[in-house]
């Protein structure tokens, strides 16, 4: 049977993917096909895109609203940070189910299975199989079939030094099993980006050793010309210029009883925030469009069709989905691309001119896709627009199986 094996780059951007920057990419990109209208989803958050990757399908389908969320419980709209690892089990006893599309790791179990290596958070590492139907390593525990964990953990820290050994670890353990999917998620450079921004000086350093990286995978793919090597990120950065405390805004305005109350729930995700509003409130609807949409800090304000439109929905009470103002202004190290962020709950930092994401933003919403394999043309150009939903279907069609019920679809091009 074939393979396809998927590495990503966490955050990079793809204006980043040049010569100079990344080489190994770079020559890569002359074997491979390019995407040259990739997108990222809404939010551009790593645990919406891990979950949407995994299923073929955009949130509203899959159930993971955001890096951060909330869900009703017990009659209370009640946040969440997607990240924490027991976070999608929780999420199973609170509405039935972890994701409510299956993912990539359950299509593909009776195949001989799904193996994930991933240093981002755990929360998007478990969303790739939450529920335990193949392989998936992770600092925070690492798990096999029936969730159960397994004797020969990932121990890695969550930077370049941790990257590079999951992925020595990955071209000498998961490779040579040729499983029918091998994922490998390297959490640089967005890691670094958070930390000290978008072009500094050590985000490039960063930048290079991913770059290294991925070029493991691909000199160990290099015999095999039927498999499918898909290299990608999963959203963009933009430079944090304010930090806006929704909350307190609606406070002042008399639209949120106070700043804990459970009558309107805001979760930031970055350079958005998601706006829950208690059906016992819905009266209060109309006022609270109207206030977010006068706002300066809001760059776009989603409802209804709005929220469809980037593949989200009013489950869980989501009123209105804002993606914070931004701009093209650039930085002190001359790299494109600012942006409001909403203030996060739990004292989790924001820094001013570091990288951050979310929204809808130019920069933040331009990852990049490379696919090398049967049906991709040696170094084309694609113009299409693409996202993460479609990597699932066109695994799955290089695997000869069906991609029924996703919402993406293949990218080879018809044979």
């Amino acid at each position: 049977m074939r393979r396809a094996v998927i590495v990503i780059l966490d955050g990079l951007r793809r204006d980043f993917v040049t010569e100079a920057r990344t080489p190994r990419l770079h020559a890569f990109a002359a074997r491979a096909e390019r995407f040259a209208a990739h997108r990222s989803v809404f939010p551009s958050a790593t645990r919406v895109v891990s979950s949407s990757l995994a299923t073929g399908c955009f949130p509203n389908r899959h159930g993971m609203q955001g890096n951060s969320f909330a869900l009703m419980e017990a009659g209370r709209l009640v946040a969440h940070d997607a990240g924490l690892p027991e976070f999608l089990q929780h999420k199973r006893a609170v509405t039935g189910s972890s994701l409510a599309m299956p993912t990539l790791a359950q299509r593909l179990a009776p195949q001989g299975g799904v193996w994930v290596f991933s240093n981002v958070s755990p929360g998007a590492a478990y969303a790739h199989d939450p529920d335990g139907w193949g392989h998936v390593y992770h600092r925070a525990g690492s798990f096999g079939p029936g969730r159960v964990k397994v004797a020969d953990p990932l121990a890695v820290s969550l930077d370049a030094a941790g990257d590079r050994a999951m992925t020595e670890r990955f071209v000498a353990e998961v490779l040579p099993r040729r499983a029918p999917l091998s994922v490998l998620w390297l959490g640089e450079p967005d890691h670094i980006q958070h930390e000290v921004g978008v072009g500094h000086p050590e985000m490039l350093r960063v930048l290079a050793e991913a770059d290294r990286n991925a070029g493991l995978v691909m000199d160990a793919l290099a015999g095999d010309a039927e498999a499918l090597l898909v290299v990608a990120s999963d959203h963009g950065h933009e430079t944090v210029v304010g930090v806006i405390d929704v909350d307190a805004a609606l406070v002042a305005a008399g639209l949120k009883e106070g700043p804990d109350s459970g009558d309107v729930v805001t979760v930031s995700n970055g350079t958005s925030c998601l706006v829950y509003l208690h059906p016992a409130h819905a009266a209060r609807r109309a006022a609270l469009g109207a206030f977010l949409a006068a706002q300066d800090w809001a760059g776009q304000v989603l409802e209804g069709d709005g929220l469809a439109a980037v593949g989200q929905s009013h489950a869980n009470g989501l009123a209105f989905a804002v993606a914070m103002r931004s701009s093209e202004a650039v930085n002190e190290h001359g790299v494109p691309g600012s942006a409001l962020v909403a203030l996060p709950r739990g004292g989790k930092p924001d820094r001013m001119g570091c990288g951050q994401h979310g929204g809808l933003g130019t920069w933040e919403q331009m990852p990049f896709l490379l696919a090398r394999g049967p049906g991709f043309a040696p170094g084309g150009v694609r113009q299409a627009a693409t996202s993460a939903v479609d990597i699932a279907p066109t695994v799955l069609a290089h695997l000869g199986l069906p991609a029924n019920g996703m919402d993406g679809r293949p990218l080879q091009a018809p044979g």
